[in-house]
């Protein structure tokens, strides 16, 4: 089997199949549920930019990094767009979250945070190709976009469609990242050694996502700050 059909063949470890996910496209998650998804996210979101720049810090390629800087912009901002944390800020608001809450990370649950910067600190202390591949679940992410984004609309009418725009923009960016993450862990990991990295370093990501969702699934006695 290559290396790609190897990292194409983990998708059935992708966390849209955890019952949480599974629940919430069958509409059976209620407000709190979902307002605590949407805070428990957003530290995750809010990392994804320190993860790049962990890549960044390891790469010795001017070319990678002049690519790879785009994903800092994407989620950042920058002219023109506000970026993919703005809009997930605005995914909160819709959910009846406020600004200032998610900012704050007051509703961050310490197993969400531990599998966050286990996440940022893998990619800081690992070579930049590994860092690259564990980024690889971008490969599985536009089909389960695509289900959830049509889920929120069909079963929860009340979040504002304004809010849903985080989904729509990864339907595009999420494919452009994969493939270009991709073609350099193929190229780069030829030898077994280094494609048995590139397997574990994906493992790893698909595992640190399954984590967060199973502290979001048990939820805590806190509810939601909305003021």
């Amino acid at each position: 089997m290559s290396l790609q059909d190897r990292l194409r063949s983990l998708e059935v470890r992708y966390h849209d199949r955890h019952s949480f996910h599974q629940r919430m496209n069958a509409g059976l998650l209620d407000r709190q549920d979902l307002q605590r998804w949407v805070a428990n996210r957003y530290y995750y979101q809010a990392m994804i930019p320190r993860k790049d720049a962990a890549i960044l810090s390891n790469c010795d390629e001017p070319a990678v990094r002049r690519e790879w800087v785009q994903r800092i912009l994407d989620h950042d901002g920058h002219a023109g767009n506000p970026g993919g944390i703005e809009s997930w800020l605005r995914l909160g608001e819709a959910l009846g979250l406020t600004r200032k809450t998610l900012l704050a990370e007051q509703l961050v649950l310490p197993g969400v945070r531990y599998a966050v910067d286990a996440y940022v600190d893998f990619c800081r202390r690992r070579s930049w190709i590994e860092g690259v591949a564990s980024s690889l679940t971008e490969l599985f992410g536009p089909n389960a976009i695509r289900v959830r984004l049509q889920a929120l609309e069909r079963h929860y009418p009340w979040i504002d469609p304004g809010g849903l725009e985080y989904f729509r923009e990864r339907l595009t960016l999420a494919p452009r990242d994969a493939a270009y993450a991709l073609k350099l862990v193929v190229e780069r990991c030829t030898s077994p050694e280094q494609s048995d990295r590139a397997i574990k370093a994906l493992e790893f990501k698909c595992d640190l996502l399954w984590a967060q969702l199973d502290a979001v699934a048990a939820g805590d006695t806190r509810n939601p700050a909305t003021q």
